[in-house]
Formats: structure tokens, C-alpha cells, sequence
């Protein structure tokens, strides 16, 4: 496809979550399910091998294959798709990069060196090198709350300044004086935020997320965006339901038991029940029970039951068994 302008990158994307089978390899033909439900439900976009799709635990085989699984299917239905290239080491990321370019996927996704806390100097460096490997494909940078260097809205001004092509950002997101500085430091870049705090970053400059809610269920992510579009306050209300989910059910899970936040994305999809990920993480990290999907699924739908009810037309177009929940 066409490289992605930062213009082009809006809405729910939905993350492609990776089936473990009992003996730890990757279920490609659930995995190629998966993808297809995706481009069915027309959504936003689809992007691999974030945290939710393990890229931390994958040998460089598995890396293309995935690579290559997404961008055949997508490069098939005209779906924009980002790829995944990041690795804890700068070396092994930027030979993903490089493999990831040659399948000419929207933009590529990276990660900031992760061992040692880089310098803006190191920084700017690392991602001169990975922009000129990538060429004409351009990065997206994923800088999560836990990355040893989270950049200000100043530090993303450097790396524009610094010739970095750039097109678009994850980050935790912050207040409006946040979002302020970022319209100033960084306008044109693609801001995405955190899923459920989506239709408040929408009301304050965000562009759309790399979603943990698309997990729950992509396409009725999909029409939420839109409503954001449409109907501000009737998303903002939506919202109100997945956050109270989410702090009340899936954030303990997190901060008082010790699961990550992959294993919350999968148990998010498990109960969305529109695809056969499951919720096993691969070793040695551990996944939610599976019976924690019985007892959430109708909690879920009765915390959120506008946004289970959301309008999508795609939805016609996966079989009635993907959507009876």
C-alpha cells in the first residue's frame, strides 16, 4: 500500500493478537481467522506485533511470518496495516525494519531503545537510522508509560526538527495542558491514546487509538470513533461505561494480581468472543483463567451495553456464530 500520511491514521486500529497453542506455537491458522474477521468488520486499520501481539516473544521466524500473513491479506482487501518492528535490541529491531519496509505496509512501528534510558543525541540517532531503512515506509512511534525514555511534546519537535520521518505516536496521553503542548510541539503528527480514554482525547486533539478496546470488539470500536465524529456527548457517555468496566474489573487484574497488560488485552477479546485468540500468553508469562471470561462477559455487556449496541454494518458481514456472544 501507499505510505501513510499522519492525516490518514484515525480511529480505533485493532491490534492482531496472537493464538498460543497448549505447547506454545503460534495457531496461524486461528491467526489467519483472525485477520479475516478484521478486514470483514471494515475496521479502522489493523497493525501486528504490539505488546498485545507478544513481540518480545517471537523468534525472527515467527516475526515473518506474521509480517507476512498480515500484509499479504491486507495488500488482498485494499486494509491499511501497519507492521510491528519493535525488539528490546536496537540491532535486532533494525533488521525487522528492514524486512518489514520490503512488504510495504502503511508505516512501521518502533519502540525506543529499552535496556538503557537513551539520550535524546541516542535517540535521535536510533531513529534516523531506522527512517532511512524503512524509506519510504514511515515510523510510528510507540512510547508506552513504561518505556525507560517517554518523550515531551518539546523532545517530539527534535525529532522533526532532526529529519525523522515520523508520522503518527502512542502515548499514554495526559491532561489538556498536555494536549495543548502537543498541538504546539507536534502538529502534524497522528496522536493516538489509550482506547478507553479515547472520545475524551478526541475532545481534546487525540486522533484515535491503537485500542484495547478494539479488543473487546472491533467493530463496535469502529462505529464509537465514528460516533465521536457525529455525536460527541453520546460518545463521551459510551465511554463513561467502558472506563468504570475497566477500573472496576480489568485494572485490579493488573495493579493488585500482577497480569500484564497483554494478558488483560486477550481476556478483553475472549470476551468479546469475536475471535479464537484465547487468553494464554506465551511462556513464561502467565495468562488470565478462561473461566474469568464466564463470570466478565455479562458483566461487560450490561456495563457497556451501549456500546456492545452500537450500529456496524461490517458486522453483516462475519458469520452469526463470530457475533452471538
Amino acid at each position: 500500500m501507499e505510505p501513510l500520511q499522519a492525516a490518514n491514521i484515525r480511529g480505533n486500529w485493532a491490534t492482531l493478537l496472537i493464538p498460543i497453542n497448549n505447547d506454545e506455537s503460534i495457531n496461524y491458522l486461528n491467526l489467519e481467522e483472525e485477520i479475516d474477521t478484521l478486514i470483514a468488520m471494515q475496521v479502522d486499520g489493523i497493525y501486528s506485533n504490539g505488546t498485545a501481539g507478544e513481540f518480545y516473544n517471537q523468534t525472527e521466524e515467527e516475526f515473518d511470518a506474521i509480517s507476512r500473513l498480515l500484509a499479504d491479506k491486507c495488500h488482498a482487501a485494499g486494509m491499511a496495516f501497519q507492521l510491528g518492528a519493535s525488539h528490546t535490541s536496537p540491532v535486532m529491531a533494525r533488521e525487522r525494519v528492514k524486512r518489514a519496509a520490503a512488504l510495504q505496509p502503511g508505516a512501521i512501528q518502533v519502540i525506543l531503545p529499552d535496556w538503557s534510558a537513551p539520550t535524546m543525541p541516542e535517540v535521535i540517532n536510533y531513529l534516523r537510522v531506522l527512517t532511512e531503512i524503512a524509506a519510504p515506509v514511515p515510523l510510528v512511534l510507540y512510547n508506552p508509560p513504561h518505556a525507560k525514555k517517554r518523550l515531551s511534546p518539546e523532545e517530539f519537535f527534535q525529532l522533526k526538527e532532526a529529519g525523522i520521518n515520523l508520522v503518527g505516536c502512542k502515548t499514554v496521553g495526559g491532561d489538556a495542558q498536555w494536549y495543548t503542548a502537543m498541538k504546539k510541539w507536534a502538529p502534524g503528527l497522528s496522536l493516538f491514546v489509550p482506547g478507553h480514554h479515547l472520545a475524551t482525547g478526541v475532545s481534546l486533539g487525540a486522533h484515535g487509538a491503537y485500542s484495547n478496546v478494539a479488543c473487546i470488539h472491533p467493530a463496535a470500536a469502529r462505529q464509537w470513533y465514528n460516533l465521536m465524529l457525529t455525536d460527541l456527548p453520546q460518545a463521551l457517555q459510551i465511554e463513561k461505561g467502558i472506563q468504570l468496566f475497566m477500573s472496576q474489573y480489568i485494572q485490579p487484574l493488573i495493579s493488585t494480581q500482577g497480569y500484564s497488560n497483554q494478558a488483560a488485552d486477550k481476556l478483553l477479546a475472549a470476551i468479546g468472543g469475536w475471535a479464537k485468540v484465547g487468553t494464554r500468553l506465551r511462556w513464561p508469562y502467565n495468562g488470565i483463567d478462561e473461566s474469568e471470561v464466564t463470570r466478565l462477559r455479562p458483566i461487560a455487556h450490561e456495563m457497556m451495553a451501549e456500546f456492545f449496541a452500537l450500529p456496524a454494518e461490517a458486522l453483516a458481514k462475519v458469520g452469526r456464530g463470530m457475533l452471538e456472544l
